[in-house]
């Protein structure tokens, strides 16, 4: 008896400790993240983008922050209430997030001016920075929208409760736009809201010049920065934001593991006004499911004779790339204007937080068709899944209501077979580089689509997978405990359903590692896959051995891009600005010209002898989302399969 006993209990402490190495590794990663010596959070504990200041992708500096970091912030510490039963850091993530990246009332004053007959008025969206300002033009018919007033009656205000995209978190360009006030200038604590990209699908970072979300005319031109973008009679003082739904959507995701992790240890209503918000959340997110300017879907191929749309007509029912919402800064005789997009990419769709919203009670939102708007929203994503899957099992780039923006005529080889009447897009919304080369789009997406799996075992989205992970686990190559490679690039041919994808070059990223073995953890865990459970276990285990650092799990990266410190950026000719800080706005300015602060970065003589002819620097990067996303992956492995 005494002998079952003990090997009884060798067995169970034995079982216990194993399991407890992944949370383990989520715990010490977690800790790195939050120790106030590495740098990950401002004073005011708003996630930076990257511990490292000289980075430029999507943000152009490292401390600015984005809705994508407060939203792996979020799911974060979800994943720290299920290891430690602490909910209490889940709440306060998203009380910092609704603090100061949601704009509050005094930022976004004139809504209550908001026309929904008349959301906005259109201007064509052009090929080239080079062809801005684009010409706005009132003669072309609008929709209308039709969740405005719902959303009043639920709410009982007509601000937005949505995310704005992109915070510069330390005030480095010196607006001083922070929550409630208007370019208060260089002296102001951050965090500050901006804006970058507003000029087509060729403007990479390299190009933008970046504005404030507040536009009073203080800094920039005579008329602030506006006429940059838009070409107009005249010009009004006035406030912008922009979502990109998919962080909004992850938020949500997030907020509902902690409700599930909550709910086993009796702590649901810890959390519960949390909750609460993060439904209000996906309520206004469904501004991501309609088109632009509200136009009806399909076959929409003339701005002037596709009409707009009544009812839910202008829907495509799909996570879109951004919508916005703006209006003028002076509250007598004030307007306000609403858009959202016709352009989804598969990247950006997240059926799991289609199916909360219209399932799970903590989540439905109040508003009067929005749970049957989240409905109809999970199939067609599952039918775009299917649709721009290639033969070989990856995801082609997406659909659009507006070819090139401006609702363009359709080339005859798209017209054959269309998705509700959209148009297949290998390129979706951007092509500097195109938005479907980076792998990592992959596995950010296909990860929602097997934790969907996983909770409600919905053998459509199987099969969808199944043709996925085949294609992954064979482009995934271990080499013993020591390293791996998994697909960088990819590029494409044919359109659907005869598209096709080819991997271009193969990196050991982090981050993209990491996502890519929660999709297979997820995966093996519901349909019982051995190969995808172990291939998962080699990434996690390979990169936590061989990739750590005094600050988190990296790999060294060469930053040949950095080349482009010197990218000319288009500024019309005779237009000339200035920045808070004095750098110059005038034609034959450069990326490095219009933000002169970079010289003074510790990193910059890097920089600087790469311009010169040397080798391109390497760096080894801590950006927030990837470090999150090693924290929460290795949790997600334990926390499946207790081992």
């Amino acid at each position: 008896m005494r002998a079952a006993l003990i090997f009884f209990l060798l067995g169970y402490f034995t079982r216990n400790s194993l399991a407890g190495v992944y949370t383990d590794r989520f715990l010490a990663q977690y800790n790195k993240i939050h120790d106030a010596n590495n740098g990950y959070f401002s004073p005011q504990g708003i996630p930076y983008h990257s511990v490292e200041t000289l980075i430029v992708e999507a943000p152009d500096h490292g401390h600015e922050t984005t809705s994508e970091a407060y939203s792996y912030y979020v799911w974060l510490e979800a994943v720290y209430g299920k290891v430690t039963g602490d909910f209490s850091k889940f709440n306060q993530a998203w009380e910092n997030l609704e603090r100061y990246i949601i704009p509050v009332t005094a930022s976004q004053p004139t809504n209550s001016f908001y026309n929904p007959s008349h959301p906005a008025t259109y201007a064509a969206e052009l090929d080239d920075p080079s062809q801005y300002p684009s010409q706005i033009d009132p003669s072309v018919p609008v929709g209308q929208d039709p969740i405005f007033q719902e959303l009043v009656n639920a709410y009982g205000t007509s601000d937005v409760y949505i995310m704005h995209w992109l915070l510069d978190v330390d005030n480095v360009y010196g607006f001083g736009n922070i929550p409630g006030s208007c370019n208060l200038g260089p002296d102001a604590g951050g965090p500050s809201y901006i804006n970058t990209f507003q000029r087509g699908p060729m403007e990479s970072v390299w190009r933008t010049i970046p504005q404030p979300t507040c536009d009073d005319f203080k800094y920039g031109g005579p008329n602030g920065f506006l006429d940059l973008f838009t070409k107009d009679n005249s010009y009004a003082q006035q406030w912008k934001y922009t979502a990109a739904p998919d962080a909004d959507a992850r938020a949500i995701q997030a907020a509902y593991w902690a409700s599930q992790w909550a709910q086993e240890v009796g702590q649901l209503g810890t959390i519960q006004n949390t909750l609460t918000k993060a439904s209000k959340m996906g309520d206004y997110l469904r501004y991501a499911l309609f088109d632009k300017y509200f136009k009806q879907i399909g076959f929409c191929e003339s701005p002037a004779t596709c009409p707009g749309g009544y009812g839910k007509s202008s829907a495509h029912y799909l996570l879109g790339w951004y919508f916005a919402w703006g209006g003028a800064l002076a509250t007598n005789n004030g307007w306000a204007w609403r858009i959202g997009d016709g352009t989804a990419h598969f990247g950006y769709q997240n059926p799991l937080t289609a199916w909360i919203l219209s399932n799970d009670n903590n989540f439905k939102p109040r508003g009067a068709t929005a749970v049957s708007d989240w409905a109809t929203s999970l199939d067609r994503q599952l039918e775009l899944y299917e649709w721009l899957q290639t033969a070989e099992g990856a995801f082609a780039g997406g659909v659009t209501n507006t070819i090139n923006g401006r609702y363009d005529p359709a080339p005859s080889e798209l017209k054959t077979n269309t998705f509700h009447g959209m148009f297949y897009d290998w390129e979706p919304v951007y092509h500097n580089p195109p938005s479907n080369k980076w792998y990592g789009m992959q596995p950010w997406s296909v990860d929602r689509l097997a934790q969907y799996y996983y909770v409600t075992g919905d053998a459509r989205a199987k099969a969808i997978l199944d043709k996925w992970v085949t294609w992954i686990l064979s482009n995934i190559s271990i080499q013993g405990t020591q390293s791996y490679t998994l697909p960088a690039d990819l590029s494409w041919s044919g359109n659907p359903p005869n598209v096709h994808v080819t991997v271009d070059s193969y990196n050991s990223d982090v981050g993209t590692a990491s996502a890519t073995a929660r999709t297979l953890a997820y995966y093996a865990a519901k349909a019982n896959h051995a190969q995808a459970k172990e291939v998962a276990k080699s990434l996690l285990d390979i990169m936590w051995t061989n990739y750590q650092t005094t600050k988190g799990v990296s790999a060294p990266e060469a930053a040949t891009t950095y080349t482009q410190f010197n990218e000319p950026v288009y500024v019309p000719p005779g237009w000339n600005g200035k920045y808070p800080r004095g750098d110059v706005i005038q034609s034959g300015a450069t990326f490095i010209g219009i933000r002169s602060w970079y010289k003074n970065d510790p990193e910059w003589s890097k920089v600087e002898a790469y311009l010169n002819g040397g080798q391109a620097p390497t760096f080894t990067f801590h950006r927030f989302w990837s470090q999150a996303d090693v924290a929460i992956s290795q949790a997600v492995y334990g926390i499946l399969f207790n081992e």
